[in-house]
């Protein structure tokens, strides 16, 4: 025998089964944004581009190259589109470069050349794009978006 405050009308029934709905609801929601959240923080984790040093090879000017993956997965082949730029701002010199593979969470110093251009000719090098990006998420357009570039060499690296 039930007593008269625990009967409910059908009123305060669907009132119940609505605020039921909305908790699971509200509950679901913030599970899909944590797990939105978590993985693409992996997949947008940066590849920092360091051009570290320059140093004359004889009619060629060497670069050293840091590349920073430590927060990324790993990515097979990271081949980037260089311009190197005069003192008075003309492109003279473009080389595409393979700086992969990139071992996750792994910082990597590659070594390449400008020919035909020495180092005190250089007065910028510019990340003219991302030739190719494989087994990083994103593709290409993704690990160019990712691509953060910095200098030590007293020569400033743009994108």
């Amino acid at each position: 025998m039930r007593g008269a405050g625990s009967r409910r009308s059908p009123g305060v029934r669907c009132g119940l089964a609505a605020l039921g709905l909305s908790v699971a609801l509200a509950g679901a929601a913030r599970a899909q944004d944590a797990a939105a959240t978590s993985a693409p923080a992996a997949a947008g984790a940066p590849i920092r581009l360091q051009l570290n040093r320059l140093e004359a090879s004889g009619e060629a000017c060497r670069a050293t190259v840091v590349v920073d993956n430590l927060k990324g997965p790993a990515i097979k082949s990271y081949k980037v589109d260089l311009f190197a730029f005069d003192t008075e701002g003309v492109a003279q010199k473009r080389v595409a470069v393979e700086l992969g593979p990139l071992p996750a969470r792994k910082t990597t110093v590659k070594l390449f050349e400008f020919a035909g251009i020495t180092c005190p000719k250089i007065g910028r090098v510019l990340l003219n794009d991302v030739l190719a990006c494989e087994g990083g998420e994103g593709g290409r357009e993704g690990c160019l978006e990712r691509t953060e570039t910095e200098t030590k060499a007293g020569v400033p690296l743009d994108r």
